[in-house]
């Protein structure tokens, strides 16, 4: 057998583990890393959560590290168009043959402890990063925190980027709800990076700290910053901290929302060159990983130029607070209204998402990804249609792009957005 072979195999026995659904708690996770040696112990780590940003957040640092010379793994979900993705170090992606060799190593435990996809997905990236004797690993959490299969860590430093109204049939209604379950990273003494705005989510994130004595960076508190210029391409940005002055710095990400994923990657890195293992970070490697993030760290898919013509935009905004930031930096970056291709997951507040969009749009055209998640292709149209915006429906997302560009005016923008699985068919699509 091939090892295409034996890695499509192995990815869709992964997948099939999704059809145990999500199941918050440490005992199975616990259970595969002791089966595999504990490989949680062998490397220190940056543990980042938050409702939106913590994608981004995790590859600027990662970026950074990676810019200091240091072999710098990154652990994120979802992935675009590979699974590999999601185990990066230094930007490389997990190979064929690893993902196949750990599955087989610990499909017995899998089996004996009926693991989740992500449970399992964890666990082969941890043994993985300690195979690899990495320097050090910057691990996003999949949902919440607290209970999340990532939590096993005892990180330099956690990072909770902000707090949002969403997977509520999981981490709860309210915003002290959500805040307790990202809060759950914080650790004893380990100093905790936040752009949490909210009162009550702030006022429980505090209440955690202190009970955890440790200690609590607000990025406002601890940092002052503008933009000097942003583009399509990125922005320019000036940033002083406690200990330097940051002038214009080149963010390689576009989005005016981006500022405050700096400025948590910035205070963190900071934080961490104080350690004695971490003295190679300096302005210069600031810099360099700042500029680089995509090529350091393979990130896709935050307000991404797919195409510069015509002007076609992706973005993985999918709940309400991400797409209201995503509109007002593209209120700033294009001065015509946007066509949309638009899909999205049925669990999701469609409904708020559309409204802010409505503003940027022109017309629009539904198109429903692949799987039971996915909100029916009608009801997206109907939405648009109640806030008289033409909509058109697409037979699939590919084709809703491809049908957007064939039929738009000069000139006119397009973005793509609603769902990590709208961009990725259409990415995989045209690879």
């Amino acid at each position: 057998m091939s090892i295409n072979s034996n890695y499509n195999s192995t990815i869709k026995y992964l997948f099939g583990l999704e059809s145990s659904g999500i199941k918050f708690g440490l005992k199975n996770i616990q259970a595969l890393l002791d089966y595999s040696g504990n490989p949680e112990n062998h490397f220190p780590s940056i543990h980042v959560a938050g409702t939106n940003g913590k994608g981004s957040t995790s590859a600027m640092i990662a970026s950074v590290l990676t810019a200091s010379g240091y072999k710098t793994a990154l652990y994120t979900s979802p992935h675009l168009t590979d699974f590999a993705e999601r185990i990066r170090i230094d930007g490389v992606k997990i190979s064929w043959d690893k993902i196949v060799s750990y599955t087989k190593d610990i499909k017995p435990e899998i089996e004996k402890c009926k693991a989740t996809f992500f449970e399992a997905t964890t666990a082969i990236a941890f043994r993985y990063f300690a195979d690899m004797k990495v320097d050090i690993a910057v691990i996003e959490t999949g949902l919440g925190g607290r209970l999340d299969s990532t939590n096993v860590l005892t990180p330099i430093v956690s990072v909770i980027t902000n707090i949002g109204i969403e997977h509520e049939q999981y981490l709860g209604s309210t915003y002290k709800k959500i805040a307790f379950e990202k809060g759950g990273i914080i650790k004893p003494f380990t100093p905790c990076i936040t752009a949490v705005e909210n009162s009550d989510a702030l006022s429980t994130i505090e209440a955690i700290v202190k009970s955890n004595r440790a200690k609590l960076f607000q990025i406002d508190k601890y940092s002052k910053s503008r933009i000097i210029s942003s583009s399509i391409f990125g922005l320019e940005i000036n940033v002083k901290t406690k200990y330097n002055f940051y002038d214009n710095l080149s963010v390689s990400l576009p989005g005016e929302y981006q500022l405050k994923n700096s400025l948590m990657a910035i205070i963190a890195l900071e934080y961490c060159k104080q350690n004695e293992n971490f003295k190679l970070i300096s302005e210069k490697s600031f810099r360099k990983g700042f500029s680089n993030i995509q090529a350091f760290t393979g990130m896709k898919g935050r307000c991404e130029v797919i195409s510069p013509n015509p002007l076609v935009i992706g973005d993985v905004a999918h709940n309400p607070d991400a797409m209201k930031s995503l509109v007002r930096s593209l209120k700033k970056l294009i001065t015509k209204k946007i066509v949309l291709v638009f899909g999205v997951m049925r669990d999701k507040n469609y409904s708020l998402m559309i409204d802010h969009l409505k503003p940027i749009t022109k017309m629009a055209y539904a198109v429903q990804p692949k799987g039971e998640r996915a909100l029916n292709k009608f009801i997206i149209q109907k939405e648009f249609q109640k806030r008289n915006i033409p909509c058109k429906i697409a037979k699939n997302c590919h084709l809703g792009l491809k049908t957007a560009i064939a039929e738009i005016s000069e000139k006119e923008p397009i973005l793509v957005t609603g769902s990590h699985y709208v961009l990725s068919e259409i990415i995989q699509k045209n690879e």
